[in-house]
């Protein structure tokens, strides 16, 4: 079954994006468990490096809207990139994480937090006041280390790689994902 989500899913994703570029591209959007509420991320790379990223921590809306609107937000209004073009189209693949509901890491100390990190599994909210930011399991190819991915949440959440405070909120969450085969 999950198999057949990204069977889906990722055709919903590019031809969301298609529609906005005014490429046609069509794709089947009636299967019923689209219509439950899902969230998820959309990551669009080319050539290995990405392009695009946007995403929803909790599900709010039905999957297939989720997707869609992921989808277009990663190719046209992720801040770090320019939009997406129609002639890129062609060289760039999609990818879709479908999320876990997040569970919030009862954590005493940045050691504590360290320790029960668990790298290649999780994806990790970090939330501190008004900062937060998060890591989708795949990063952690990038960054292996629980001290480094940690540093590096906090450097996207816009502070100091080394900030721990009474008050940090720490919470976990696993993807199911499927990329497109390009």
């Amino acid at each position: 079954m999950q198999d057949e989500k990204g069977k889906v899913l990722l055709p919903i994703a590019r031809a969301a994006i298609s529609r906005a570029l005014n490429v046609p591209y069509a794709a089947d959007e009636t299967a019923p468990w689209l219509a439950e509420h899902g969230a998820c991320f959309v990551t669009l790379t080319q050539d290995g490096e990405l392009r695009g990223c946007i995403g929803t921590l909790q599900a709010h809306r039905p999957l297939l809207a989720d997707v869609k609107s992921n989808a277009v937000s990663a190719a046209l209004r992720d801040p770090r990139f320019m939009p997406l073009s129609g002639e890129e189209l062609d060289i760039t693949t999609v990818e879709i994480s479908l999320l876990s509901p997040t569970s919030a890491m009862e954590v005493r100390d940045e050691a504590d937090a360290l320790a029960q990190m668990r790298p290649g599994m999780d994806g990790i909210v970090f939330e501190y006041g008004s900062y937060r930011s998060t890591f989708l399991p795949q990063v952690w190819e990038d960054l292996a280390q629980p001290r480094q991915f940690l540093a590096m949440l906090r450097r996207k959440a816009g502070l100091p790689d080394d900030f721990w405070e009474e008050g940090v909120k720490l919470s976990r969450y696993t993807v199911t994902k499927w990329s497109e085969g390009r």
